[in-house]
């Protein structure tokens, strides 16, 4: 993915915590395509992973932020050391990724730098009582200090005004790379195949995601006895890490049906592979894990727009998602009553896996017309093409105007560029 030279040498800080998982993906993504472009990036992350190590190879000026995933105790010094990275960097416009680092990055700018915040999912839907409250009350007051506040769906920005949280608002659909997920050699798959002991007819269903409350990997273990008990000889793959990943293996295993880890992800010597239900852990690439999937799932209880499911149509594969921001303008219509269930409804989710896993032509069907609505809607080219036009218009220079790239296929949002709305 490229975007044409520009003589612009705008300073543009991507600010991020998590540094795993979907945010990454699109803060690399988004990289990738600006360097190309000719703009200066740096990247304030965590370091000691992937993401910074990527970031690099990239060509990419990464700073290391030593930050926790949640506010907390260290709140003030990690502000104080983000101030410093601003003020070593001084950049033109700050782009800043999730809760986390909208919080730090608003408290240390206050608005004196264009600042772009792109919550990828509303902190507040992520706790409960008086932690709801307190993080309500902060993006409503927080919000006077972003010059944008990026969407990745019109029903994440709904959810946002509707709450009360006001300012100057652009919807860019999430995107993937076609050609990432278009061609993964057969050897790959096969092997990924082998790994969990699925035969060319075992029914494998995969779901790929941090492994916490948020992605609903519970409800599918709750949904998978039922499963098993209609499509005998399934098997479903967990893949990706996080901090529920005892409780969902201990859960698992409290079924009849049992839990293994798959080998090379942590089983422990003499323990078998060939079980229901397997944990794969953090993998370099999730590609080969969807092309080997004849399903894959995604049960999460909230989202702003998930990169899953886009990834797994991207591969080919028909995914079953919950009904959550973003996945209705996710899914193509014709998608819609066949992969899309309640959230938290493990029966809806067994019935409608169960339903996909006995009609092979009909998944079959399902695949193409995904993999084609990725491809003409959420072309990643797109995605980079949209945040260049917001900070086109932060900035007022021609220069990152003629950044964007000529379109590709069907535009993401409205006309080549974005939506934007001050309405609450």
């Amino acid at each position: 993915m490229h975007l044409p030279p520009t003589d612009s040498r705008s300073r543009v800080l991507h600010v991020t915590q998590p540094v795993d998982g979907g945010v990454a993906r699109v803060v690399a993504d988004l990289t990738r395509a600006q360097l190309a472009a000719g703009l200066h990036v740096t990247v304030a992350c965590p370091d000691g992973g992937s993401l910074a190590a990527g970031l690099r190879s990239l060509g990419a000026d990464v700073r290391h932020w030593p930050a926790t995933r949640s506010p907390g105790p260290a709140l003030p010094a990690e502000v104080r050391r983000l101030a410093r990275v601003i003020g070593n960097v001084r950049p033109d416009l700050v782009h800043a990724h999730s809760a986390k680092a909208g919080l730090a990055v608003r408290l240390a700018v206050r608005g004196r730098v264009p600042t772009v915040f792109q919550p990828h999912a509303w902190s507040f839907e992520a706790v409960g009582g008086a932690a709801a409250a307190l993080a309500l009350g902060w993006e409503r007051w927080g919000a006077r200090w972003a010059a944008r506040t990026v969407c990745v769906s019109e029903a994440e920005r709904s959810r946002g005004a509707r709450a009360g949280i006001r300012g100057r608002w652009a919807v860019i659909p999430n995107g993937v790379d076609p050609g990432r997920f278009g061609a993964v050699p057969a050897r790959e798959v096969d092997a990924v195949r082998l790994r969990c002991g699925a035969g060319p007819d075992a029914p494998l269903v995969v779901c790929v995601g941090r492994l916490c409350r948020q992605k609903g990997q519970d409800v599918l273990l709750a949904a998978w006895e039922s499963v098993l008990a209609r499509v005998p000889g399934a098997r479903l793959v967990l893949v990706g890490d996080g901090p529920d990943r005892s409780r969902l293996a201990a859960r698992a295993s409290a079924y009849a049906f049992g839990v293994a880890a798959v080998p090379g992800g942590g089983a422990r010597p003499g323990e078998p592979a060939p079980a229901p239900v397997l944990f794969a852990g953090a993998v370099a690439d999730v590609a080969p894990w969807y092309r080997a999937a004849d399903l894959v799932v995604l049960p999460s209880r909230w989202e702003g727009m998930a990169l899953a499911p886009l990834e797994a149509m991207a591969c080919g594969r028909p995914v079953v998602t919950t009904g959550v921001d973003g996945a209705r303008e996710v899914l193509p219509p014709a998608l819609v009553p066949h992969c899309l269930v309640p959230p938290g409804d493990a029966v809806a989710l067994a019935d409608a896996v169960s339903g996909l896993l006995l009609d092979a032509p009909l998944r079959t069907s399902l695949g193409l017309r995904g993999r084609a609505h990725v491809r003409s809607a959420h072309d990643v080219r797109h995605t980079a093409a949209a945040v260049a036009a917001v900070y086109a218009g932060l900035l007022g220079g021609a220069g990152a105007a003629r950044a964007l790239p000529r379109p590709v296929g069907r535009p993401v949002v409205a006309s080549t560029e974005y939506r934007e709305s001050t309405h609450p």
